[in-house]
């Protein structure tokens, strides 16, 4: 039943986005676009840009002293865009049988050239990412906080609250020659903790941890992802404490892997990927070593009406070797404010679901199912 579940949505999806994809935004539209979210987002009325072929070109001097990378980077993000360029504008004097009228002429180096999504910066802690977050996994690094209801009593107590500390850190970033292609490679890492709200003293019940050395690549809508990466679990004392003379069973779970996830980007912000990996130096030794991970997002174009938020949509399904390859389903939706947002990152509202064998380390062994909603920090 899992199965034809797992099936009948990533069918639904994979169906929507050729859909999607059979339907492009002419130029017309993506120009009106584009001076709408420049005007609405960056405050930036610049009636003068053009498009041709899905390439934005601005001129340079209508940006003033904004950050031409984030404008590059919001236009991108358009439906349909290929391309954007900030092209320097230069006059020539007219000629002696010309009009007194100078005529404004780009000067075709642009300042910025970028394929959706644009060509971020390069070089030392560079900003942005090449490879854009998971946003159903439940164990992608980042900062969120969430109340979970389970639905059977496979977890240590049925109202959890469930937080996570983490971030991607681009360390380095280059070009590949001319191309539009980039790569780079990072840290990323995470504590992810859940608390059971029903003990005496909302005590911590398991916390994992992880840490990694990452490299990432970019080409237009193409991406991939791939790590070597350490995972332990931990248990809180107070619930040790709790458990004390109980048939509980600790499983000193410590191990290292490796993983390669690859991802596309439609038009219409749909977005499919897959992956899988494996592990090495398992701590206990019997484990198997083999998982497949893919799934699929929306992230909406259009705002709801003329509220700053945009609907959200993701579904992430894997396969343990270590769980007979049952699948585990994690599912979110919400939306994503555009005018609330920490470094970059924006804050999102999402109510999930999952049903599967447990992330939390220590309760791996366990098949759970829990509803919640909780408050994301994404890129």
């Amino acid at each position: 039943m899992v199965y034809l579940r797992s099936a009948a949505a990533l069918a639904v999806m994979l169906l929507a986005a050729q859909a999607v994809h059979a339907a492009i935004p002419d130029d017309t539209y993506i120009a009106g676009y584009a001076a709408a979210v420049l005007k609405h987002t960056l405050m930036l009325d610049i009636p003068s840009l053009t498009v041709q072929d899905g390439t934005i070109t601005l001129p340079a001097g209508s940006l003033g002293n904004v950050d031409r990378a984030n404008v590059v980077r919001v236009l991108s993000e358009i439906p349909g865009v290929n391309a954007v360029r900030i092209a320097e504008v230069t006059y020539q004097p007219p000629a002696a049988n010309a009009s007194s009228q100078p005529v404004k002429q780009f000067s075709g180096k642009p300042a910025a050239v970028a394929a959706n999504p644009a060509l971020l910066p390069t070089g030392l802690l560079p900003a942005g990412h090449l490879f854009k977050p998971l946003l159903a996994d439940p164990r992608w690094a980042h900062f969120s906080a969430a109340y979970r209801n389970f639905q059977n009593d496979n977890f240590d107590g049925r109202n959890i609250a469930s937080v996570s500390f983490g971030e991607t850190i681009p360390i380095y970033r280059r070009n590949l020659g001319e191309s539009v292609a980039q790569w780079e490679v990072g840290l990323q890492g995470g504590v992810f903790s859940d608390f059971n709200l029903g003990a005496p003293s909302s005590d911590l019940v398991n916390s994992d941890f992880i840490a990694s050395v990452y490299s990432s690549f970019r080409a237009k809508q193409f991406s991939a992802f791939g790590r070597i990466y350490h995972q332990s679990s931990h248990l809180g004392d107070e619930f040790l404490l709790r458990k004390e003379g109980s048939a509980f069973e600790r499983v000193n779970l410590s191990y290292e892997g490796v993983d390669l996830r690859l991802s596309y980007e439609f038009p219409y912000g749909v977005r499919l990927y897959g992956g899988g990996g494996g592990l090495f130096h398992k701590e206990p030794s019997a484990l198997k070593v083999w998982m497949v991970q893919y799934g699929a997002e929306f992230r909406s174009p259009w705002r709801i009406g003329s509220a700053p938020v945009r609907p959200i949509l993701a579904a992430d399904f894997k396969n343990f070797q270590e769980n007979n390859w049952g699948t585990d389903i994690s599912a979110r939706a919400g939306i994503e404010f555009e005018n609330l947002q920490v470094l970059g990152r924006k804050l999102q509202l999402l109510v999930e679901y999952f049903d599967g064998h447990s992330s939390s380390g220590q309760f791996f062994k366990n098949k759970v199912e829990y509803i919640g909603v909780g408050a994301h920090y994404h890129f």
